[in-house]
């Protein structure tokens, strides 16, 4: 009988002991879908872990899959979320993810500082660390007088000459669903016909139409800044502008980071904690100086050579705005730009 006494007492130890180990490590673990580089986002993590002895369980996209693989997973996984955190590098897939109601909104103490124009009102996502639109020239093909609006991309004078990544896709697919919502769908529309009119070359990707700058096939193109910067640190023969910056001009397209919380998310304390973290001028610093990305804080200190998002005039439509534009636009680009 005594024996049987002490196995009983050993095993309701051993399932208390399993019970708070199995709390202990959900307690202690945060799930983070990544989109942004891996390269740039898994330092910042480890931090994170370091700091905070959370332990960080990161799936990163993949170069084929981009940011629609990790929103497709985010999707499927509605029902029965396996993900904390979204670190996505856009912002059109983070409001549709609000739509479809994926995500739990989080008023991070750490985003008081953030503008309002890069946050969602109801705090279901919040911006940090920003890309811009370039245009980006070859220096060797074009000595003075580079482009610098979006409408020297229709200029006969450049017949054959830029080109774009596929408007479908990515940040260009943004960029144009801005114009639409910037200019009106008449007038985005006649701008798409002329660019096509100009043998306007579509390439696969923003970084292949940096790579087609550098070497002279395109004398200028569309990309992002961490594209753009990329080539001039291997001393390229390139340059860039930020197109539109005119007074009577439209103005650019900035793109954040953005980060938010997933709805019924296994570990939603230390999803919060990850996301103050990310939010804090420490890690746009981090940001502006391995990937050159730029502050959205005024309070983060930058390189020199990395520009605030404060000097570059932006485009004065909402994100919200251009996510409205986003079928129309693709529908008459799928339709009448790449036919």
């Amino acid at each position: 009988m005594k024996k049987r006494h002490v196995l009983f007492l050993s095993f309701i130890l051993g399932v208390c002991l399993a019970f708070l180990l199995v709390t202990y490590h959900k307690e202690n673990v945060v799930v983070v879908y990544v989109a942004h580089d891996q390269d740039y986002s898994e330092p910042i993590l480890k931090e994170f872990e370091k700091q905070t002895g959370i332990k960080v369980k990161a799936l990163y996209d993949t170069e084929a899959t981009k940011t629609v693989g990790l929103v497709n997973r985010l999707l499927a996984e509605k029902n029965n979320p396996q993900a904390d955190v979204f670190w996505n590098n856009e912002v059109m897939r983070s409001i549709l993810l609000k739509e479809l109601g994926i995500l739990q909104p989080y008023c991070s103490p750490n985003a008081k500082d953030i503008p309002e124009f890069y946050k969602d009102p109801e705090c279901y996502w919040t911006g940090f660390a920003a890309r811009a639109r370039v245009i980006i020239y070859n220096t060797e093909k074009i000595k003075e007088n580079p482009p610098t609006s979006i409408f020297d991309f229709t200029d006969p004078k450049w017949k054959g000459k830029a080109c774009i990544a596929n408007p479908l896709l990515g940040t260009t697919s943004t960029h144009f669903a801005a114009l639409f919502a910037a200019l009106g769908d008449e007038k985005a529309k006649e701008l798409l016909v002329k660019m096509k009119e100009n043998d306007v070359k579509v390439v696969e990707s923003n970084s292949m139409v940096r790579d087609q700058v550098v070497v002279g096939e395109c004398w200028f193109g569309l990309t992002d800044t961490d594209d753009a910067y990329d080539a001039i640190r291997e001393e390229k023969p390139v340059s860039f502008v930020f197109p539109d910056q005119k007074n009577e001009q439209i103005g650019d397209l900035i793109i954040p980071n953005t980060v938010m919380l997933i709805k019924n998310s296994p570990h939603p304390e230390n999803g919060k904690k990850l996301i103050d973290f990310l939010l804090t001028p420490e890690v746009e610093e981090k940001l502006a100086k391995i990937a050159l990305q730029m502050p959205l804080k005024n309070s983060t200190s930058v390189p020199q050579y990395v520009p605030r998002v404060s000097s570059i005039k932006r485009m004065n439509v909402s994100y919200y705005q251009i996510f409205e534009k986003m079928n129309v636009s693709n529908q008459f680009i799928q339709e009448n730009f790449l036919s």
